[in-house]
């Protein structure tokens, strides 16, 4: 029996079946083509009767282990739920995107291996890789950070006082 004569006698049945275990025609259609596409990759053959028995039990294997997964997720969703972050009020995005501009702009009166220091080490660069990305000795990043963070809160005062 060709692989064509298998799905057009046995995809109805097993679609119905798994439209029956899962009530979700999606879902059951899923399972279904993903049990052919297992008997194709895992090259299984047989007698037409033991492969429907096989696409059977891989179908029913692929539904529990999905209600497994979909159980274990609702679980850990209200183990863990995710909220969604506080709305900020008009006044609250105001007031931090003026605080962003103030920043961006103090950074920008910095020289750019300041600002560079700054921003690299913000995203976790080791002083070694600071060093590197600035072309100076690793044993000088301390302090040449060390500078940076004061200029850029002069910066920022200067700005406060402006």
């Amino acid at each position: 029996m060709s692989f064509e004569q298998l799905f057009d006698d046995v995809y109805p049945r097993l679609h119905r079946y798994c439209t029956r275990m899962t009530s979700d025609s999606d879902v059951a259609e899923d399972a279904a083509q993903e049990a052919f596409v297992r008997l194709l990759d895992r090259n299984v053959s047989g007698d037409p009767s033991g492969l429907k028995s096989w696409l059977f039990k891989v179908a029913t294997h692929l539904i529990r282990d999905r209600v497994r997964v979909e159980e274990n997720r609702a679980r850990l969703l209200e183990e863990n739920p995710v909220r969604p972050p506080p709305v900020d009020t008009p006044a609250e995005e105001l007031e931090r995107s003026e605080d962003v501009a103030r920043v961006r702009e103090a950074l920008d009166s910095l020289a750019e291996r300041d600002r560079t220091l700054l921003l690299l080490r913000e995203e976790g660069f080791s002083y070694r890789e600071l060093a590197q990305a600035v072309d100076v000795k690793a044993s000088s990043v301390g302090t040449l950070l060390a500078r940076a963070r004061e200029r850029l809160v002069r910066a920022l005062d200067d700005e406060d006082e402006s």
